[in-house]
């Protein structure tokens, strides 16, 4: 074998192998993310202690701006 064609089975082997780690990676990842959102509930805080933003709707209804006083 010449020199090239050695260069050239080793940078695809190296590529190759290149490949197969960032999908591994990639997959291990979405894994761990998956199990960090779910949980944690995906941000829904539920029981007696919740800090949720509790919206009243009636509250902040703004039906007063039309009053001429």
């Amino acid at each position: 074998m010449t020199p090239r064609q050695e260069a050239q089975q080793e940078a695809e082997r190296t590529f190759n192998t290149f490949i197969r780690y960032c999908q591994r990676g990639s997959v291990w990842i979405v894994i761990a993310l998956c199990v960090v959102v779910f949980a944690c509930n995906n941000g829904v805080e539920t029981g007696p202690n919740a800090t949720g933003s509790k919206y009243n709707g009636e509250q902040y209804n703004p039906s007063n701006l039309n009053v001429k006083g």
